[in-house]
């Protein structure tokens, strides 16, 4: 297993339930492809950089995890048909594996 780190934000103005969601979602979107999380640390609100569908601000969160690459291109799908999910990027960490 190779190991990966997800960085993604969703709306400040989101309710606490539909963020639980979102992050069950993503554990066990990794959990099914016998991936791991090693950690998840919640950044909380942050400025973008520029404005993104009506937003200036975003709540984000970085995921570190391992997994096996065919499962990250299943979390990648998953997080794009995911509404509550504004921007994500999963990056290889050579660094860590």
């Amino acid at each position: 297993m190779k190991a990966y780190e997800l960085l993604y934000f969703v709306a400040p103005n989101i309710d606490e339930d539909t963020r639980a969601n979102v992050t069950k979602r993503i554990e066990t979107a990794i959990a099914q492809g016998n991936g791991t999380i090693d950690n998840v640390d919640n950044w909380g609100k942050r400025k973008l950089a520029y404005e993104i569908n009506g937003l200036n601000d975003g709540d984000y969160t970085l995921v570190d995890f391992h997994a096996d690459p065919a499962s990250v291109a299943e979390l990648d799908r998953v997080l794009r048909i995911t509404d509550a999910v504004v921007r994500h990027m999963i990056v290889k960490r050579t660094d860590r594996d």
